[in-house]
């Protein structure tokens, strides 16, 4: 029965020690910004979602609105993220949770008459719908 404890204990601890490893691992990096004056599309994964036009329906998200652009700093800054860069048509922004500090990139970019948003988690597979509920709130603290 000790060892059965003991074994727990240590896979327990070994999965903790992975996921600290890969919250530190997903602070390097960047957004990662625009291919052909679009956001990157999305990988395969379900930790990303865009409003860009050949985003697939599960990870779709609708655009914001335009007289959202002005907004967007210190809507981040009040939800907890960071502005990276930013320039007249494009927006970066990095937020990290506060368990185990997974850092995820929030990007948008003037679009028309619509702000493109893409949010999405740096390294994993599944963010538990984490993405998805950020670009909803910002959408509500956004809104005319």
């Amino acid at each position: 029965m000790k060892k059965v404890l003991y074994g727990i204990v240590l896979v327990v601890v070994v999965g903790i020690g992975g996921l600290f490893a890969l919250g530190q691992m997903s602070r390097s990096g960047a957004a990662p910004g625009l291919v052909d004056g679009r956001l990157t599309p999305c990988p395969e994964a379900p930790n990303c979602v865009s409003s860009e036009a050949d985003t697939p329906p599960e990870q779709r998200v609708d655009p914001l609105p335009l007289g959202a652009w002005t907004g967007l700093p210190d809507a981040i800054l009040a939800m907890g993220g960071v502005v990276t860069r930013q320039d007249e048509a494009y927006l970066a922004a990095e937020f990290t949770s506060d368990i185990f500090s997974f850092v995820d990139d929030v990007e948008f970019r003037l679009a028309g008459d619509a702000v493109q948003i893409r949010s999405g988690s740096r390294v994993g597979y599944s963010d538990q719908g984490a993405n998805r509920d950020r670009v909803g709130t910002m959408r509500e603290r956004l809104a005319p």
